[in-house]
């Protein structure tokens, strides 16, 4: 038995959740440093629970002794009114991905930016940030796009099928980043912006194992390009395996996903995780068919 002063008790909110690998990343991570952690999936079609009913579900939580959740799609907005405190950065890209359970308190945080933020500082270090296109202005491309504006992107230019969705999102990050020059464009540009970029950026499901495909055409990647993909299943998609075909330095999803769960860790527990350690297990649960 134990208190949860004496151990971590953690839960995953979403929908379709069960396969999610940031449940083992974090239990063997709390078993290197020799710590108590459960970490469950609270999958709400399980639950019965709408996604409306977070703030039950918070509550709830809370009742039974858990120190934090993770929150995913689609609660990451609809849990923002239930909050305590938000910090800066969440409230600023409108989305909690982590929220601390402390003394009858909601406290959320957001790691998908500062998880991309890190992955870029491991996995391209040194890369440079003049010009980068992101194709996706979606949550994913949100977080990214902060987290490439925090690095000290000089030039973003964001592309979206939903071309209102691109404006928006620019004229957003415009009153954050005001020293950055961040514009939007159609998708129609892409091979113009890609000739003159020094870095790409994909966030849109295009790639994924039920989305097959390469986002933009192989013949606009170039070896001075640098390329980032946020999918991670499969960890080579098409347009990682042709980036690294044609001497692209190349950043596969798999670096947000454990920077994501590396930084909510830390948060959770007060503990410095293993991020190279971290990769290491998450890449034998890729390969295991996880």
């Amino acid at each position: 038995m134990s208190t949860v002063d004496e151990s971590f008790l953690v839960g995953l909110v979403g929908d379709g959740v069960l396969p999610s690998l940031t449940p083992p990343m974090h239990e063997a991570e709390a078993d290197a440093h020799g710590v108590r952690y459960l970490y469950r999936p609270l999958d709400l079609s399980r639950l019965s629970y709408t996604p409306e009913q977070i703030g039950p579900l918070l509550r709830a939580a809370g009742d039974l002794g858990f120190n934090a959740l993770n929150i995913t799609h689609p609660c990451k907005q609809l849990v923002l009114d239930e909050l305590d405190e938000v910090s800066e950065d969440a409230a600023r890209l409108g989305a909690v991905n982590t929220v601390l359970l402390r003394d009858g308190r909601f406290i959320g945080h957001n790691t998908d930016f500062s998880g991309f933020a890190a992955a870029l500082a491991e996995g391209l270090p040194g890369a440079a940030l003049d010009r980068v296109v992101l194709l996706g202005a979606g949550g994913a491309g949100a977080a990214v796009s902060y987290a490439t504006l925090a690095a000290g992107a000089a030039e973003l230019t964001i592309v979206d099928l939903d071309a209102a969705r691109a404006v928006e999102r620019a004229a957003t990050l415009r009153g954050f980043f005001p020293r950055s020059r961040v514009t939007a464009a159609d998708t129609a540009e892409l091979p113009e912006l890609l000739t003159a970029a020094t870095g790409f950026i994909h966030a849109t499901p295009v790639g994924m194992h039920q989305h097959p495909g390469i986002p933009v055409e192989a013949s606009l990647l170039r070896p001075e390009l640098w390329v980032a993909d946020v999918v991670y299943r499969p960890l080579d998609t098409e347009l990682v395996i042709a980036a690294r075909a044609l001497g692209c330095r190349v950043l596969d999803g798999g670096f947000m996903a454990v920077g994501q769960a590396a930084d909510a860790f830390a948060l959770i527990t007060g503990l410095d995780p293993d991020r190279q350690r971290m990769r290491e297990h998450f890449l034998r649960l890729i390969r295991s068919g996880r």
